[in-house]
């Protein structure tokens, strides 16, 4: 029988939990490490879809990208997600920063999706690099911002269009607003992230930086389908579904 401890470890191997923030919830958030498991799904967070999906397919142990506990909590209500959780026996394992940081991580499927090659850091966090500075071929702002959509399946890519040739790129996937100076200094043309604010996007214009706003959940919902696969080859005798409720959950007019 395998457990949930058995697949902790190996997320581990591969994305060790000592690489995330401080301010981070990695690991196993829900459950107990000694329930056996069966069947796992992937996805990028803990909706009530998603719980529903693990109780219609058995599934005993989700793997998400954020956890679905990040702050304190006081109290648990049954009816609330992690209650539901509890109640149904579901444990939840999440690799949120360590799976940033990680070689082969998040910002690496990032770039490999992007068609583009890293060619270093582009900051560092708690002695942890984040996100990369990539070379590419030379590129409208406005040819790139529809390759990225075509690449992660956006419905819109937010982008202030600072004209010229792109050649150098600046990439990290979530919420990157706060490196803003780290491209800057970098003295690239151009970066990709996602929740940019419109201070962030002034700050940018400012800059002369074109800044591609491509949303949180598309710049890392590849979280799924990647750890997903990685899995089935660790546990053949695992089901391994990405849970059919993981999308955006953002509609755009």
């Amino acid at each position: 029988m395998i457990l949930v401890r058995d697949i902790y470890n190996y997320i581990n191997e591969i994305a060790p939990f000592s690489l995330q923030a401080g301010y981070d919830n990695s690991g196993l958030v829900v459950g107990n490490q000694y329930y056996g498991v069966k069947t796992v799904l992937t996805a990028l967070d803990i909706t009530n879809d998603v719980i529903t999906d693990a109780e219609e397919l058995g599934a005993e142990l989700i793997i998400t990208h954020h956890p679905p506990i990040f702050r304190a909590i006081k109290k648990i209500d049954t009816e609330s997600p992690v209650g539901a959780l509890m109640m149904n026996g579901i444990s939840v394992i999440s690799a949120h920063t360590s799976f940033d940081s990680a070689k082969g991580g998040m910002n690496d499927l990032l770039c490999e999706k992007l068609g583009l090659t890293p060619d270093k850091s582009l900051a560092e966090e708690d002695g942890v690099p984040v996100g990369y500075i990539c070379s590419c071929a030379p590129i409208k702002p406005e040819e790139l911002a529809e390759k990225i959509k075509a690449a992660l399946g956006c419905e819109v890519v937010r982008f202030n269009d600072m004209g010229g040739s792109i050649e150098t790129v600046a990439v990290c996937s979530g919420s990157g607003g706060s490196l803003l100076g780290d491209v800057i200094a970098n003295e690239v043309d151009a970066y990709i992230t996602g929740d940019i604010k419109h201070d962030v996007f002034i700050d940018a214009y400012n800059a002369g930086v074109t800044v591609f706003d491509a949303g949180h959940f598309h710049t890392e919902d590849i979280f799924c389908d990647h750890l997903a696969d990685k899995l089935k080859e660790r546990f053949p005798e695992l089901t391994v579904l990405k849970a059919p409720s993981d999308k955006d959950v953002l509609s755009y007019a």
